[in-house]
């Protein structure tokens, strides 16, 4: 995925959030942020998968499955938390995904905090972000 695709997809997504932090502000729970980010991107004409089950792969064995919050445009991974703060752990979580899930780029979206907080988070072992 080259770099202006890249970026113009996860402006539009983090755009999306601002629409819906705006709209909701904090407070609730994380399930009624995914479902009013769920119509703003449908709104948008973004496609993508909410919930949806990855596997999880150590040396080439499947090991297991988490769902993530939203697969968006069969590209990027977004989490989506609602915390007071985000904390390293969470950070850490979502690159590790994108690490275990073979993903350039992840979002870590937390509509907990009085303004929205979000990270793009990346895996450095990816081809594409690797440095030639």
């Amino acid at each position: 995925m080259n770099k202006e695709i890249k970026d113009g997809l996860t402006y539009k997504i983090i755009g999306c959030c601002m629409k819906v932090h705006s709209t909701l502000g904090n407070g609730f729970q994380e399930v009624i942020y995914q479902r009013a980010l769920a119509i703003e991107m449908e709104k948008q004409g973004l496609g993508f998968a909410r919930e949806m089950e990855m596997e999880i792969f150590y040396e080439g064995i499947q090991i297991g499955t988490r769902r993530v919050d939203f697969f968006v445009e069969n590209r990027i991974m977004v989490e989506i938390k609602a915390l007071i703060r985000l904390e390293d752990i969470h950070l850490a979580q979502a690159m590790n995904y994108c690490q275990v899930y073979n993903l350039p780029i992840g979002l870590l979206i937390n509509f907990g905090s009085k303004r929205l907080d979000y990270k793009r988070v990346y895996n450095t072992n990816h081809p594409e972000n690797r440095k030639t």
